[in-house]
């Protein structure tokens, strides 16, 4: 024990990354309800409506992906771009590796509309030259 809280309850020293005032583990609903949501209106990928709750709460108006895993599609966007435009572009079978995904299969069937391409018109012009002179 560390000592109290305001309320006098008991607080634990346990090295938790996200703790309660108390020092027990914080809930996942409560993370998103207290921090990430309001995060992300503050950072304008989410919304809150003129609209209430009975209790008195904003509702938030989430984005396509408002929960803790859009962090997992940030990551994943973030490594595909290029580094012209603020990613890191490893390899794809690198970006398979640090998604977990069992295949590279997998990570294009999700992510592959994020690579890079591009007007490839010139290219198939001068390979069809090439082949048929």
């Amino acid at each position: 024990m560390i000592g109290n809280d305001a309320e006098g309850n008991q607080v634990r020293e346990l090295h938790y990354v996200f703790p309660t005032g108390s020092g027990n583990i914080e809930s996942r609903s409560n993370m998103t309800k207290r921090g990430f949501l309001p995060t992300q209106v503050a950072a304008r990928v989410a919304v809150a409506n003129d609209k209430t709750r009975e209790n008195g709460k904003t509702i938030i108006v989430q984005a396509k992906y408002g929960g803790m895993h859009s962090l997992r599609h940030f990551y994943a966007s973030w490594l595909i771009n290029r580094p012209q435009d603020g990613g890191l572009a490893p390899p794809p079978k690198v970006i398979q590796e640090r998604l977990g995904h069992s295949s590279i299969v997998m990570t294009m069937g999700v992510y592959g509309h994020l690579f890079p391409h591009g007007d490839d018109a010139d290219e198939m012009a001068a390979a069809e030259r090439a082949l048929l002179g």
